[in-house]
């Protein structure tokens, strides 16, 4: 698809430039460094803008350029550890929206493309077509039930919307997924969309239950999850989980693959204690984790 002159122009204007600037004391620091920059989506007119969550997490506000070089200092509304997206919000109103799409009707070979800024004022266009609708998870705690992939590569930073050949927003580009070939990973729109609330709402609603969350990045191996790292200071670490743990059960239950794996861990809730068998060193041990809370871990 060789997008329309007249399509780039309504879609340029509501693509933007994120810098955030991150305390060194911040949790997310030592992983994801103290100056980030992204793509973000105007998808209202009255100032939202929808990007991903890793480039905002632990800034204080974050400054927000349109492509006609106007900046912002910008509130981050909130931030989704469960869809993986994040809402910011403009001090400006009657600003260029672009409308959001959900799945359903979304047929593989679609033609798409993505738009991501390169700089303050600047972005570049990538076409290509979707390539997978369906679950995905990643190698930390962290399952879309429907995620999106397709074979336009990200030609800037992440945050930026990934496009249909009428301008609507798909999703938003998360990640570049070049070891298992040419695809970027997308959140679906819709995880916005069926929980508009809960992103107008700063922290968590007292009505949506946190879930169990250990601070480890983890990979398959042979119907196996092996832990390949541990977050510095999480309870995962504290509890004495090492790299190369073989994560057997969970509270009993069996562990094959890594989707299984986080959601026995989701059926408990921050706090409560969680039982992990693991091999380690050619024997099987217990490791007991007291669980913790993400969002107050990031907070």
């Amino acid at each position: 698809m060789n997008a329309a002159v007249s399509l780039m122009g309504k879609v340029l204007p509501a693509t933007v430039h994120i810098r955030a600037e991150i305390p060194e004391t911040h949790p997310s620091s030592r992983i994801l460094g103290t100056e980030r920059m992204g793509s973000g989506t105007i998808i209202d007119g009255d100032g939202l803008v929808l990007t991903v969550n890793y480039v905002v997490l632990g800034a204080p506000q974050v400054r927000v350029t349109l492509l006609d070089q106007r900046a912002y200092a910008c509130e981050v509304v909130h931030h989704d550890f469960a869809s993986g997206l994040a809402l910011i919000r403009l001090p400006d109103r009657g600003l260029p929206a672009l409308s959001l799409r959900r799945l359903e009707g979304l047929a593989l070979g679609e033609e798409t493309f993505i738009v991501a800024s390169v700089g303050e004022g600047a972005a570049r266009v990538s076409n290509g077509a979707v390539s997978y609708i369906g679950p995905f998870d990643a190698n930390w705690e962290y399952v879309l039930d429907r995620a999106v992939m397709t074979t336009a590569m990200n030609p800037g930073l992440g945050g930026g919307p990934l496009l249909d050949a009428l301008g609507r927003v798909i999703g938003v580009v998360s990640l570049n997924l070049n070891e298992i070939g040419r695809f970027s990973l997308v959140v679906p729109a819709e995880y916005y969309l069926e929980a508009t609330d809960r992103f107008l709402t700063r922290g968590r609603p007292t009505s949506t239950p946190g879930r169990a969350w250990l601070g480890i990045f983890s990979y398959a191996m042979k119907e196996h999850v092996v832990i390949a790292g541990l977050l510095p200071g999480g309870p995962g670490e504290q509890a004495g989980l090492k790299a190369g743990d073989v994560i057997l059960a969970v509270d009993g239950d069996q562990v094959h693959d890594r989707r299984t794996f986080y959601q026995l861990l989701w059926w408990r809730r921050p706090g409560d204690e969680v039982t992990l068998e693991v091999f380690r060193g050619r024997q099987v041990q217990t490791v007991r984790v007291a669980s913790g809370d993400i969002e107050a871990f990031f907070a």
